[in-house]
């Protein structure tokens, strides 16, 4: 018994993460509920992905899905004035203005930018030869001053950054199940920006269909939030294949000019390691897949990113940048930033055009090394060893650390998968107790505006 203990102990790193993340993913099959369907399937394959997911009655986004329960929970404050939960309709038009003004302008100045908040975090982290980092992490202050820029036109003071990094971090954090969150940490921020709003501050008009309050929590849930937490995963995942396919670093470092092939990298990034796993819809109408099929409304359609965009490619598992040489993006399976008739990723210009000089700034000082395990989900955050290119390690200290870095990855899975296990259930159960969307619209119609046949509701989104 004890030898068969000690055995279960020593190969947990090998079977019990994948038990757990099965484990998991029966917790949030329940949150679906019945009336959730996954696409693609047995009836709707990768060919008409893109038919359903565009559909024009598959635009519902929060109402009615016991998944927004927890989206909101995670996400919160301000989930219900944010660009990606709000419901079709003048509000929702009226946001999403803002957001493109805000994100807007020469790409050359856009990229600048990017190029000068990357080379000031790294300025502050790479002080030695080597330096271990977790990519997420690194990247989450470049983008806080990033977004901070083209929202108050000005440099990023040092007290806003970790305000928004600590908010970014908490979100993240959260979503992923390796710790709950912290509402009074997430209201510092929104304090801060309380405070440059009333002195007008922002660059652009904000939104005036929203509260001052709601104006508030919509920069924090679009910019401060989601802007910051997506572009240090796209980055922290890009720089990970790097680190682990030096070749392709090589190439990139060796000709920055080269935009074509960073695309074919940057598109194989995305491929591989979508930033959506999951993007669910409630259907507002009727979809007739065919003669006999029809989906009714208030169906909950989860659409797979990960699955789609496996699909149709030669070994779909391999990171192999030159598969794009010889394939259309437009004609694969890839939507990298959602699809042009259902809610596209805002950001869609932007985000390459910043990704683009950040990568670039990196590789001009650091070669990337890491031995970690790279899913989509990134709950490890991306260990890596950078290491100044005008003082490289010999290889044999390289390879130790690289050992080092691999085994410690392995066992922190363990750990970790049991965490995720025990606080994503804590946090389905705390979320399904205080239904906060599915309080919102007992008391809104979907415009936002109160209902008057209802009293309005005392549970404040925090």
């Amino acid at each position: 018994m004890r030898l068969l203990a000690a055995a279960a102990v020593l190969t947990a790193p090998r079977w019990l993460p994948g038990r757990v993340v099965a484990l998991r993913a029966k917790v949030f099959e329940k949150v679906n509920g019945d009336n959730a369907i996954t696409f693609p399937n047995a009836l709707v394959g990768p060919d008409r992905f893109e038919e359903v997911y565009g559909h024009p009655a598959a635009n519902g986004r929060s109402r009615g899905a016991g998944l927004s329960d927890l989206f909101w929970y995670w996400l919160a404050p301000g989930p219900e004035v944010h660009q990606e939960h709000l419901e079709a309709g003048p509000r929702y038009d009226d946001v999403a203005r803002t957001t493109r003004a805000l994100l807007a302008g020469p790409g050359d100045v856009l990229s600048a930018a990017a190029a000068r908040c990357t080379g000031h975090v790294l300025d502050e982290v790479v002080t030695g030869q080597v330096t271990p980092v977790r990519l997420r992490d690194l990247m989450m202050p470049v983008w806080a001053e990033y977004f901070h820029e083209l929202v108050f036109g000005e440099p990023c003071p040092r007290e806003a950054r970790d305000l928004i990094v600590g908010h970014a971090d908490d979100v993240v954090t959260s979503l992923k199940c390796t710790g709950l969150r912290h509402p009074a940490r997430r209201a510092r921020l929104t304090r801060y920006l309380a405070r440059r709003v009333a002195a007008g501050d922002v660059r652009r008009p904000l939104p005036a269909t929203l509260s001052p309050t709601e104006q508030v929590h919509y920069l924090q849930g679009t910019f401060f939030n989601t802007a910051v937490v997506q572009m240090s995963e796209a980055m922290a995942h890009l720089l990970l294949a790097l680190a682990q396919h030096p070749e392709v670093a090589d190439r990139l470092r060796a000709d920055p000019t080269d935009d074509r092939y960073f695309a074919h990298v940057l598109d194989e990034t995305m491929r591989l390691y979508p930033l959506f796993g999951i993007a669910h819809r409630i259907t507002t109408g009727d979809i007739a897949l065919d003669e006999r099929t029809t989906l009714p409304a208030g169906s909950v359609l989860c659409f797979s990113y990960p699955e789609y965009h496996a699909a149709g490619h030669r070994h779909p598992e391999v990171f192999d940048p030159d598969r794009w040489e010889h394939a259309q993006a437009r004609a694969a399976h890839h939507i990298p930033f959602g699809v042009a008739t259902n809610r596209p990723c805002p950001a869609w210009r932007l985000s390459p055009l910043a990704l683009r000089a950040a990568t670039r700034e990196v590789l001009r000082r650091c070669a990337l090394h890491s031995t970690v395990g790279h899913t989509r989900s990134l709950p490890n955050r991306g260990p890596c060893l950078l290491v100044r290119l005008d003082e490289p390690l010999p290889p044999r200290r390289l390879a130790v650390l690289g050992a080092v870095m691999r085994v410690r990855d392995r066992w922190e899975d363990v750990w970790r998968s049991v965490v995720q296990l025990v606080l994503g259930t804590v946090m389905v159960l705390d979320a399904h107790r205080l239904r906060l969307a599915g309080r919102y619209f007992d008391t809104h119609d979907t415009h936002g505006r109160p209902l008057r046949r209802r009293p309005p509701s005392t549970q404040e989104i925090t």
